[in-house]
């Protein structure tokens, strides 16, 4: 079968392309932009038109479209499709010869990975974080247990393939059936009540805080979301729960499904801060997670261990590199490249940076995503960032986020406002450590002239911040 993909380039739908050509289909796409990720895919197999959309990229013989979360209902592409599709109906419905495999199929991404669902035992991951790190580790256990999951994650895991380097797709062949299933395992993503799309059998709920509020608009809202998606599990379905979150408490605590739940202050916790090779308590919750996930399965918590212990981490969380300085002294500086961008997951991430790093310059260089995100956490952006245990932050322009944003909040916040903020709790003698640099060339730039070697150097955000980090790769030589 013939499937086109529009946006092709997403972390996530780019898995469902990668699973679709395992499985033997004919993958055609189109993206913005050249990546690594439309890269991979070309060496797939798929075909993959770079550059603007446009309605002729769409091939008439596809049977099926899927669209990336960020093409928006004006997009030619998907407007060519839609027009399509009813074309192909209306024919139907006048000529009794087309049969259901003439017609056409046009799909958002969390549509298509919900008809995937159907087919599975699906273990879906949600909360406000920690989504993709507990979808690696329960992937890799249940690899190592011979459960043959297959794995659909917004993240390349070490282990997953192809590429040889990671992928966000492991797809299974059906060699391990889990109550007459094969296994899926799902990264549920909850903006704009994607996950209600998924028919579940098993859910881990990591944390749930406020976010993506252009949708929600308040916490109740997502609370409410919550509650109706674990509505989807089956009589016997099944949660795990963080217990120390309060608000996962409150959603799981009037389900009727079996709650299993799993808490820092218990046992198997101090275990996993024994073995784990990634830094920080969250990574211990998620892992945490993944343990008790994997026990409801039926996996020995001895190949749980041994799995979690080999865990390297995944592509940009918390992703270390040894950079050579850029006047080639003698002392590296440590790189560190993380999506992280809500309040919470920039502070946890630093903090677990400064515990590994005690005694080294740490310098944070962030790029807010989304003008509505910075405008609803406005206040808790600036009172985490302005405490911060780092010695230099450079706050980048935010990242626009194309057809999620509101003109009447774009005119109201700006990077500048923010440090701005950030400095009158800090105060003015914090003048030349909080530094508002608008782009990724003037902060390539201020890194370049001021690295001494021997820095910890974070680079945070969801969005092309990562341009930088790829920069700083290929300009200086990995030190050794």
């Amino acid at each position: 079968m013939r499937i086109h993909v529009i946006g092709i380039g997403g972390i996530g739908v780019s898995a469902l392309a990668k699973y679709y050509l395992e499985k033997g289909h004919t993958i055609t796409g189109s993206d913005i932009q050249e990546s690594e990720i439309t890269q991979a895919l070309k060496e797939m197999g798929a075909r993959i038109l770079i550059g603007p959309h446009k309605a002729e990229n769409v091939p008439l013989d596809a049977r099926m479209i899927v669209f990336s979360p960020a093409i928006q209902r004006s997009n030619p592409e998907r407007e060519e499709a839609q027009r399509i599709q009813e074309q192909k109906s209306e024919v139907s419905r006048v000529d009794l010869s087309h049969t259901p495999e003439d017609q056409l199929t046009v799909l958002s991404y969390p549509e298509a990975l919900g008809e995937l669902t159907k087919d599975h035992y699906t273990v879906a991951i949600s909360g406000t974080h920690g989504k993709s790190t507990t979808t690696a580790m329960i992937g890799l256990i249940l690899e190592k247990a011979g459960f043959d999951p297959t794995v659909i994650v917004g993240t390349k895991v070490k282990g997953f393939g192809p590429p040889a380097g990671g992928s966000n797709c492991r797809v299974g062949r059906g060699a391990y059936l889990h109550k007459g299933k094969p296994i899926l395992v799902i990264e549920a993503d909850e903006h704009f009540a994607s996950f209600l799309n998924y028919f579940p059998d098993l859910i881990i709920l990591t944390t749930i805080e406020a976010d993506h509020l252009d949708y929600y608009k308040n916490l109740d809202n997502i609370l409410r979301a919550f509650r109706t998606y674990i509505l989807r599990l089956p009589e016997d379905g099944i949660i795990v729960a963080n217990k120390d979150d309060k608000n996962t408490v409150e959603v799981v605590s009037s389900s009727k499904r079996l709650v299993q739940f799993y808490s820092a202050e218990w046992t198997a916790a101090e275990e996993l801060r024994k073995i784990l090779r990634v830094p920080g308590e969250y990574n211990v919750a998620n892992a945490h997670a993944a343990l008790t996930a994997a026990r409801s399965l039926g996996v020995p918590d001895k190949t749980s261990f041994e799995a979690l212990a080999a865990f390297e981490g995944t592509w940009r969380r918390f992703e270390t590199f040894e950079i050579a300085p850029p006047a080639g002294g003698p002392v590296p500086y440590t790189l560190v490249s993380d999506y992280g961008h809500h309040p919470t997951e920039v502070r946890v991430t630093v903090e677990a940076a400064r515990a590994k790093w005690p005694k080294r310059q740490l310098w944070l260089v962030f790029q807010p995503h989304q003008y509505q995100r910075t405008y609803y956490f406005f206040r808790d952006f600036a009172n985490i960032l302005s405490r911060l245990p780092v010695d230099k932050l450079i706050v980048a322009d935010i990242y626009d986020v194309a057809g999620r944003e509101a003109e009447e909040i774009t005119q109201k916040i700006s990077s500048e406002i923010l440090v701005k903020e950030i400095l009158k709790r800090k105060g003015k003698k914090h003048e030349e450590s909080v530094l508002w640099l608008p782009t990724i060339d003037d902060i390539h730039a201020y890194l370049g002239q001021n690295l001494a070697g021997g820095e910890v150097v974070m680079v945070m955000g969801a969005g092309n911040i990562y341009s930088l980090t790829l920069r700083l790769q290929k300009e200086f030589d990995t030190a050794s």
